[in-house]
């Protein structure tokens, strides 16, 4: 696979709501973004409190913005809050620095885009974004 399209993005998307629900989480909001951090499909499941778009995305851009995932990018916040600030300043204010964002990769290890959910604790989001990118047969990247 060589792009993350459409139809992969939804399964990732309907994997994590349907793994979410079985754990009984909080409402989850999903957020897919290709490799050049384009918005490929996002949903978030009913209940849902507002700007969960925003921070999805942010958790997932972030993760693309510095090519790991965005566990350290809170890691290096607290480590070098200059350095994640000025991300965050030449970001427009994007990148949201907390675990909750994963690369997405193919099986040669390809960067294909990264997911990014929010709506329960961070290590919940990101556990259940892991598991949704796996079950699908790629690799999951979460720091």
């Amino acid at each position: 696979m060589t792009k993350l399209t459409l139809e992969v993005a939804n399964s990732i998307i309907n994997r994590a709501c349907s793994t979410a629900s079985g754990k009984g989480l909080k409402p989850l909001s999903v957020a897919v973004l290709d490799a050049g951090g384009h918005l490929v499909a996002f949903q978030k499941q009913d209940g849902a409190s507002m700007l969960r778009f925003e921070i999805a995305f942010g958790k997932a851009y972030g993760a693309l913005a510095v090519g790991f995932g965005s566990r350290w990018l809170d890691k290096a916040s607290a480590d070098r809050p200059h350095f994640v600030a000025g991300l965050t300043s030449i970001s427009g204010g994007k990148i949201v620095p907390v675990p909750g964002g994963v690369l997405v990769r193919d099986q040669a290890g390809r960067l294909l885009g990264a997911v990014g959910i929010t709506g329960d604790t961070s290590d919940n989001d990101e556990a259940v974004a892991v598991e949704a990118i796996e079950i699908g047969g790629l690799n999951a990247q979460a720091a």
